[in-house]
């Protein structure tokens, strides 16, 4: 599958649960032939409970659905949950089902993906989880996210991705000699006029394509750049290339979280801001409720919107996936939903708002910045696993699921 630019896309931008869920159900539900899914989390509640109508709705209808879902991020499906589905016919994949923490050293490379490809023509991706803490009557925990649903021929690359990454995962032995064919590549129509790549990053020959992507954009960038991430502790060549755009006259602002969900996300990010302020970087904090976008843009025309945090990892070791974009409709849309976030939601970070800090914090962040700026390359040099599915029959259910989601934040 190639990484070059194919035309004739169109995008939507969906914003938050309340956007994004109903299309997903939507289309789902009206499937006729094949339902394709991957996701991080998938909770019993009741944005959990409607995916479930809306795959059995599917299934009764002969659609072959396959749905995988991370075996750490998904851990307390009930029985009646997974039988109800798989005695429909539903597929239900798990990734990694039985970690080992005290016998492997790949406990956190997970499947934080979050595609879905429906009768191989419509797609949708983003950063939102299957949980009703994406919505906002959820209360002040509640996330604020985005999510892109596609139609045109990258519908037929992401599929085809999809594919083989479940020939991959039930694949039980590889000759090293022997390399994997993937799926052919539909022929879909043209269904507008964006350009679009889909981009991946594995254990494998894709480790970095997603940050390179970004690096590149911002390297090109001429007037702006915004960033949303809810998880911003990137790479130093990383940081590098947004000073190098603002000191050459491009507007960099970074819109990160203000009121995490972990308290620890804030304090990574606030070691860069001096660093970046000096840069001429200008930060934004969102401080209505918890971040959790992975989002950016630059310029009028490109665009991305992913799971991809900026993180170590989501760099360098989770299994993730971004729909880059050229399109200026697109690009609008999702500049001005990120304006109204400025404007309405956020405090700008000023280098005079940053307490002066104390000799021992001085030290104590010069270590762990110039320790951490590398760990993106060094966590990524880490033994990798190959991915592996578990597909479960009736009435089974992933292995250790009571355990609780300790990385929900992912």
């Amino acid at each position: 599958m190639s990484l070059s630019w194919i035309g004739g896309n169109k995008f939507s931008l969906l914003e938050n649960g309340e956007h994004f869920f109903p299309r997903v159900f939507e289309s789902i539900a009206a499937a006729r032939q094949e339902v394709l899914i991957e996701t991080f989390i998938l909770y019993e509640d009741k944005v959990g409970k409607a995916l479930h109508a809306a795959l059995l709705a599917a299934a009764s209808q002969g659609a072959q659905i396959d749905i995988t879902i991370d075996g750490f991020g998904s851990p307390a499906l009930s029985e009646e949950f997974v039988s109800t589905l798989t005695a429909a016919g539903v597929r239900l994949h798990v990734f990694d089902p039985a970690p080992r923490p005290f016998l492997r050293v790949n406990y956190f490379r997970r499947l934080h993906r979050k595609l879905v490809v429906v009768d191989g023509k419509r797609a949708f991706a983003g950063g939102i989880n299957y949980s009703a803490d994406h919505l906002a009557d959820f209360g002040p925990e509640a996330k604020q996210d985005y999510a892109v649903e596609m139609e045109g021929p990258i519908v037929a690359h992401i599929h085809a991705f999809m594919l083989a990454a479940l020939v991959q995962g039930k694949a039980r032995r590889r000759w090293f000699w022997r390399r994997q064919v993937p799926p052919a590549v539909a022929a879909l129509p043209a269904a507008g006029h964006a350009d679009a790549v889909f981009v991946w990053r594995d254990n494998g020959e894709h480790r970095n394509d997603i940050e390179r992507q970004y690096r590149l954009a911002i390297r090109l960038a001429r007037r702006r750049v915004v960033i949303a991430n809810a998880y911003f502790f990137p790479g130093y060549a990383f940081l590098r290339d947004l000073r190098k755009a603002a000191r050459r006259g491009v507007e960099v602002s970074l819109i990160l979280q203000g009121k995490p969900d972990m308290p620890i996300v804030q304090t990574a990010a606030a070691m860069l801001y001096r660093h970046l302020l000096r840069g001429g970087v200008r930060i934004y904090e969102y401080c209505e409720r918890p971040l959790h976008g992975k989002v950016a843009l630059v310029d009028d025309e490109w665009s991305t919107v992913g799971s991809s945090n900026l993180d170590p990892f989501s760099l360098a070791l989770n299994l993730e996936a971004n729909v880059m974009i050229r399109d200026r409709d697109f690009n609008s849309q999702l500049n001005g939903a990120l304006e109204r976030l400025m404007a309405t939601s956020c405090k700008q970070v000023k280098a005079e708002d940053l307490q002066e800090p104390s000799a021992w914090t001085k030290l104590r962040s010069f270590v762990l910045f110039h320790l951490l700026r590398r760990y993106p390359a060094w966590a990524g040099r880490l033994p990798a696993h190959a991915p592996k599915l578990t597909s479960l029959p009736p009435a089974k259910l992933p292995d250790g699921a009571e355990r609780l989601n300790e990385t929900a934040h992912l």
